[in-house]
């Protein structure tokens, strides 16, 4: 099969082009590097000529809300349009476990926003929400610094390794559209606090870890539900403290 990677050089693009190719099929990676730009269209027909499948992977170049919004929307209707086209069979795009839940995100409304017009399209498509990547803590913590101490929600989260997530997106991209959304994440659930204290142990950062139940992520107070999946969602495969063991060699 052919199959076009939007955001195919990016962290989890590049795994699943990688896994894709290795299982014998052409994928390709589609990005502004390579020619292909979602945005002005710039590529993209002939890069979905002969398409079997589309896996949306891109990341926007800006969190501001506005920008945010744009892209997911204005990407989405052109490659919609693109592949519809082009005879493209399936339409898969990875989105975010608990987008939904979490209305003063900017990101996750946009999130919400793609998911809609692809619900609308007509077009045969898988939706794939994962939860949030253990490559990413470093940044959470940051984003919650205050000083000497980063303050954080005790609210459950239940990361995934990207590894994980591309496993996940191969198997999707190899299987017929289910026309619904799946739900992917890591083995283990614990509190978002405890996470980045695991974090900071593993990488000897001496700031404190203050858990406040009303601390904000990136603009919303967490609950229980907020950023863990629901009913039986796909499970990867590898532990937060087995992938910290990893990236530290």
């Amino acid at each position: 099969m052919k199959i076009v990677v939007i955001g195919g050089t990016g962290l989890i693009g590049s795994k699943l082009v990688k896994n894709l190719t290795e299982r014998g099929h052409h994928a390709f990676a589609a990005s502004p590097n390579t020619g292909v730009n979602s945005i002005t269209r710039e590529g993209l027909a002939a890069a979905l000529d002969g398409a079997d499948v589309l896996v949306d992977v891109a990341n926007a170049p800006s969190w501001e809300d506005q920008a945010v919004l744009d892209f997911f929307e204005t990407s989405t209707r052109n490659l919609l349009a693109a592949e519809a086209a082009a005879g493209v069979g399936h339409h898969i795009a990875l989105s975010i476990v608990g987008c939904e839940r979490l209305p003063d995100n900017g990101y996750f409304r946009a999130k919400v926003a793609q998911e809609n017009l692809i619900k609308a399209s007509g077009r045969p498509f898988t939706l794939v929400r994962a939860t949030q990547f253990f490559e990413f803590v470093g940044g959470i913590a940051e984003s919650a610094s205050v000083g000497d101490e980063v303050h954080l929600s005790p609210a459950l989260i239940q990361p995934m390794a990207s590894d994980d997530v591309a496993a996940a997106l191969t198997e999707v991209a190899l299987a017929a559209p289910v026309n619904a959304t799946l739900e992917i994440a890591g083995p283990e659930a614990m509190p978002l606090d405890e996470l980045v204290r695991r974090y900071f142990r593993a990488t000897g950062d001496t700031r404190k870890v203050v858990a406040d139940v009303h601390a904000r992520y990136f603009g919303d107070v967490l609950d229980d539900q907020s950023l863990t999946p629901g009913h039986n969602p796909r499970l990867g495969a590898i532990h937060f403290e087995d992938w910290l063991a990893r990236s530290a060699r």
